[in-house]
Protein backbone atom coordinates (compact mmCIF):
# COMPACT_ATOMS: atom_id res chain seq x y z
CA UNK A 1 0.00 0.00 0.00
CA UNK A 2 1.30 3.45 -0.91
CA UNK A 3 2.00 5.85 2.00
CA UNK A 4 -0.72 8.41 2.66
CA UNK A 5 -0.33 12.14 3.15
CA UNK A 6 -2.47 14.65 5.05
CA UNK A 7 -1.86 18.32 4.26
CA UNK A 8 -3.14 21.18 6.42
CA UNK A 9 -3.19 24.66 4.89
CA UNK A 10 -3.89 28.02 6.48
CA UNK A 11 -4.20 31.65 5.44
CA UNK A 12 -0.48 31.96 4.70
CA UNK A 13 -0.80 29.90 1.51
CA UNK A 14 -3.31 32.36 0.05
CA UNK A 15 -1.58 35.56 1.11
CA UNK A 16 0.55 35.61 -2.04
CA UNK A 17 -2.66 35.42 -4.08
CA UNK A 18 -3.76 38.75 -2.62
CA UNK A 19 -5.97 37.60 0.26
CA UNK A 20 -5.45 38.97 3.76
CA UNK A 21 -4.50 36.71 6.64
CA UNK A 22 -6.35 36.91 9.96
CA UNK A 23 -3.79 37.07 12.75
CA UNK A 24 -0.88 39.04 11.35
CA UNK A 25 -0.32 42.57 12.63
CA UNK A 26 -2.04 43.91 9.52
CA UNK A 27 -4.54 41.05 9.24
CA UNK A 28 -8.33 41.03 9.23
CA UNK A 29 -8.73 40.75 13.01
CA UNK A 30 -6.61 43.89 13.45
CA UNK A 31 -9.26 45.94 11.69
CA UNK A 32 -12.52 44.38 12.89
CA UNK A 33 -13.55 42.65 16.11
CA UNK A 34 -14.28 38.92 15.98
CA UNK A 35 -17.22 39.51 18.33
CA UNK A 36 -18.84 41.87 15.81
CA UNK A 37 -18.76 39.75 12.65
CA UNK A 38 -17.70 36.15 13.28
CA UNK A 39 -19.91 34.63 15.98
CA UNK A 40 -23.49 33.32 16.00
CA UNK A 41 -24.29 36.01 18.55
CA UNK A 42 -23.04 38.74 16.22
CA UNK A 43 -25.28 37.44 13.44
CA UNK A 44 -28.31 37.32 15.72
CA UNK A 45 -27.59 40.83 16.99
CA UNK A 46 -26.69 42.58 13.73
CA UNK A 47 -27.11 40.44 10.61
CA UNK A 48 -26.75 43.47 8.34
CA UNK A 49 -23.23 44.18 9.57
CA UNK A 50 -22.23 40.51 9.35
CA UNK A 51 -23.53 40.26 5.79
CA UNK A 52 -21.69 43.44 4.83
CA UNK A 53 -18.43 41.98 6.16
CA UNK A 54 -18.78 38.71 4.24
CA UNK A 55 -20.13 40.40 1.12
CA UNK A 56 -16.95 42.47 0.97
CA UNK A 57 -14.79 39.40 1.44
CA UNK A 58 -16.76 37.51 -1.22
CA UNK A 59 -16.29 40.33 -3.69
CA UNK A 60 -12.59 40.40 -2.88
CA UNK A 61 -12.23 36.69 -3.53
CA UNK A 62 -13.99 37.06 -6.89
CA UNK A 63 -11.68 39.87 -7.99
CA UNK A 64 -10.01 38.65 -11.23
CA UNK A 65 -6.62 39.59 -9.76
CA UNK A 66 -7.00 36.92 -7.06
CA UNK A 67 -5.75 33.65 -8.54
CA UNK A 68 -4.12 30.43 -7.27
CA UNK A 69 -0.39 30.78 -6.77
CA UNK A 70 2.37 28.19 -7.33
CA UNK A 71 1.82 26.71 -3.86
CA UNK A 72 -1.83 25.89 -4.62
CA UNK A 73 -0.83 24.50 -7.99
CA UNK A 74 1.92 22.34 -6.53
CA UNK A 75 -0.46 20.69 -4.06
CA UNK A 76 -2.92 19.95 -6.85
CA UNK A 77 -0.09 18.40 -8.86
CA UNK A 78 0.93 16.28 -5.86
CA UNK A 79 -2.60 14.87 -5.63
CA UNK A 80 -2.68 14.10 -9.37
CA UNK A 81 0.80 12.67 -9.75
CA UNK A 82 1.55 10.77 -6.56
CA UNK A 83 0.33 7.21 -5.95
CA UNK A 84 -1.50 6.79 -2.67
CA UNK A 85 -3.90 8.91 -0.68
CA UNK A 86 -3.41 12.67 -0.47
CA UNK A 87 -6.02 14.49 1.63
CA UNK A 88 -5.93 18.29 1.71
CA UNK A 89 -7.51 19.86 4.80
CA UNK A 90 -7.77 23.63 4.66
CA UNK A 91 -8.70 26.20 7.26
CA UNK A 92 -9.25 28.66 4.42
CA UNK A 93 -12.72 29.58 3.23
CA UNK A 94 -11.52 30.66 -0.22
CA UNK A 95 -11.75 28.43 -3.31
CA UNK A 96 -8.16 28.77 -4.54
CA UNK A 97 -7.34 25.10 -3.95
CA UNK A 98 -10.27 24.07 -6.13
CA UNK A 99 -9.32 26.53 -8.83
CA UNK A 100 -5.79 25.08 -8.84
CA UNK A 101 -7.20 21.59 -9.37
CA UNK A 102 -7.31 19.98 -5.90
CA UNK A 103 -10.20 17.53 -5.59
CA UNK A 104 -9.81 15.50 -2.37
CA UNK A 105 -10.35 18.50 -0.15
CA UNK A 106 -11.97 19.28 3.20
CA UNK A 107 -12.92 22.87 4.09
CA UNK A 108 -12.99 22.50 7.86
CA UNK A 109 -14.08 26.14 8.34
CA UNK A 110 -16.64 26.20 5.53
CA UNK A 111 -16.67 28.04 2.21
CA UNK A 112 -17.13 31.73 1.49
CA UNK A 113 -18.82 31.07 -1.86
CA UNK A 114 -21.60 29.03 -0.26
CA UNK A 115 -24.61 29.98 1.86
CA UNK A 116 -26.64 27.95 4.33
CA UNK A 117 -30.21 28.25 5.56
CA UNK A 118 -30.55 28.13 9.33
CA UNK A 119 -34.15 26.96 8.97
CA UNK A 120 -33.84 23.99 6.62
CA UNK A 121 -30.09 23.41 6.37
CA UNK A 122 -29.94 23.87 2.61
CA UNK A 123 -26.44 24.67 1.33
CA UNK A 124 -25.77 26.09 -2.11
CA UNK A 125 -23.31 28.18 -4.10
CA UNK A 126 -23.44 31.96 -3.81
CA UNK A 127 -21.34 34.43 -5.77
CA UNK A 128 -23.36 37.57 -5.08
CA UNK A 129 -24.07 39.84 -2.13
CA UNK A 130 -26.40 38.45 0.52
CA UNK A 131 -28.88 40.52 2.51
CA UNK A 132 -30.61 40.07 5.85
CA UNK A 133 -34.01 40.04 4.15
CA UNK A 134 -33.21 37.46 1.47
CA UNK A 135 -35.33 34.32 1.31
CA UNK A 136 -34.08 30.74 1.18
CA UNK A 137 -34.51 29.28 -2.33
CA UNK A 138 -35.26 25.88 -0.80
CA UNK A 139 -37.80 26.56 1.97
CA UNK A 140 -38.77 30.20 1.43
CA UNK A 141 -37.83 31.32 4.93
CA UNK A 142 -36.76 34.96 5.18
CA UNK A 143 -33.77 36.18 7.16
CA UNK A 144 -32.36 32.69 7.71
CA UNK A 145 -29.56 32.67 5.13
CA UNK A 146 -25.99 32.98 6.40
CA UNK A 147 -22.50 32.48 4.98
CA UNK A 148 -21.53 28.82 5.11
CA UNK A 149 -18.53 29.53 7.29
CA UNK A 150 -17.67 28.23 10.74
CA UNK A 151 -17.84 31.04 13.27
CA UNK A 152 -16.07 31.21 16.61
CA UNK A 153 -17.92 29.00 19.04
CA UNK A 154 -19.05 26.57 16.33
CA UNK A 155 -17.66 23.11 15.56
CA UNK A 156 -15.42 22.78 12.49
CA UNK A 157 -16.73 20.56 9.71
CA UNK A 158 -15.98 16.90 8.90
CA UNK A 159 -13.77 16.34 11.93
CA UNK A 160 -14.42 12.58 11.93
CA UNK A 161 -12.99 12.28 8.44
CA UNK A 162 -10.01 14.47 9.30
CA UNK A 163 -9.07 12.53 12.43
CA UNK A 164 -9.47 9.21 10.63
CA UNK A 165 -7.02 10.40 7.98
CA UNK A 166 -4.58 11.79 10.55
CA UNK A 167 -4.57 8.51 12.49
CA UNK A 168 -3.57 6.56 9.38
CA UNK A 169 -1.20 8.93 7.55
CA UNK A 170 2.52 8.44 6.96
CA UNK A 171 3.31 12.11 6.30
CA UNK A 172 1.71 15.26 7.69
CA UNK A 173 2.42 18.64 6.11
CA UNK A 174 1.41 21.94 7.70
CA UNK A 175 1.54 24.91 5.34
CA UNK A 176 0.94 28.60 6.01
CA UNK A 177 -0.72 28.31 9.41
CA UNK A 178 0.03 30.07 12.69
CA UNK A 179 -0.43 26.97 14.83
CA UNK A 180 -2.45 28.73 17.52
CA UNK A 181 -6.03 27.92 16.50
CA UNK A 182 -7.49 24.63 17.70
CA UNK A 183 -8.41 21.99 16.74
CA UNK A 184 -6.16 22.43 13.69
CA UNK A 185 -3.16 23.29 15.86
CA UNK A 186 -3.42 19.82 17.42
CA UNK A 187 -3.29 17.92 14.13
CA UNK A 188 0.50 17.60 14.19
CA UNK A 189 0.39 15.93 17.59
CA UNK A 190 -2.36 13.59 16.42
CA UNK A 191 -0.33 12.56 13.37
CA UNK A 192 2.82 12.03 15.46
CA UNK A 193 1.36 10.21 18.45
CA UNK A 194 -1.33 8.10 16.79
CA UNK A 195 -0.03 7.44 13.28
CA UNK A 196 3.70 7.81 14.03
CA UNK A 197 3.80 9.96 10.90
CA UNK A 198 6.65 12.15 9.77
CA UNK A 199 5.68 15.80 10.28
CA UNK A 200 6.89 18.74 8.21
CA UNK A 201 6.19 22.45 8.57
CA UNK A 202 6.35 24.69 5.47
CA UNK A 203 5.78 28.22 6.64
CA UNK A 204 6.93 31.81 6.35
CA UNK A 205 8.17 31.63 9.95
CA UNK A 206 8.02 29.15 12.84
CA UNK A 207 4.50 28.48 14.07
CA UNK A 208 3.39 28.16 17.69
CA UNK A 209 3.85 24.38 17.43
CA UNK A 210 7.13 24.42 15.50
CA UNK A 211 8.88 22.13 18.01
CA UNK A 212 6.46 19.29 17.18
CA UNK A 213 7.67 18.94 13.59
CA UNK A 214 10.44 16.60 12.49
CA UNK A 215 11.41 18.98 9.69
CA UNK A 216 10.78 22.66 8.99
CA UNK A 217 11.38 24.75 5.87
CA UNK A 218 10.73 28.47 6.06
CA UNK A 219 10.09 30.94 3.27
CA UNK A 220 7.29 32.17 0.98
CA UNK A 221 4.74 29.44 0.24
CA UNK A 222 5.02 30.00 -3.50
CA UNK A 223 8.68 28.96 -3.27
CA UNK A 224 8.98 26.35 -0.51
CA UNK A 225 5.85 24.36 -1.33
CA UNK A 226 6.66 23.71 -5.04
CA UNK A 227 10.26 22.83 -4.09
CA UNK A 228 9.14 20.35 -1.45
CA UNK A 229 6.49 18.78 -3.69
CA UNK A 230 9.04 18.38 -6.47
CA UNK A 231 11.35 16.49 -4.12
CA UNK A 232 8.51 14.27 -2.93
CA UNK A 233 7.54 13.38 -6.49
CA UNK A 234 11.16 12.76 -7.46
CA UNK A 235 11.53 10.28 -4.60
CA UNK A 236 8.32 8.57 -5.69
Amino acid sequence: MQPSIVILTGAGISRESGLSTFRDADGIWATVRIEDVATPEAFARDPVRVHEFYNARRRGLLDPKVQPNPAHQALAELERARPGKVLLVTQNIDDLHERAGSRDLVHMHGELLKIQCQACGDVRDCRHDLGAGDSCPACGSTGTLRPQVVWFGEMPLKMDRIYAALSACDLFLSIGTSGNVYPAAGFVQEARSVARARTVELNLEPSEGASLFHEAIYGPASQVVPDYVRKLLDRT
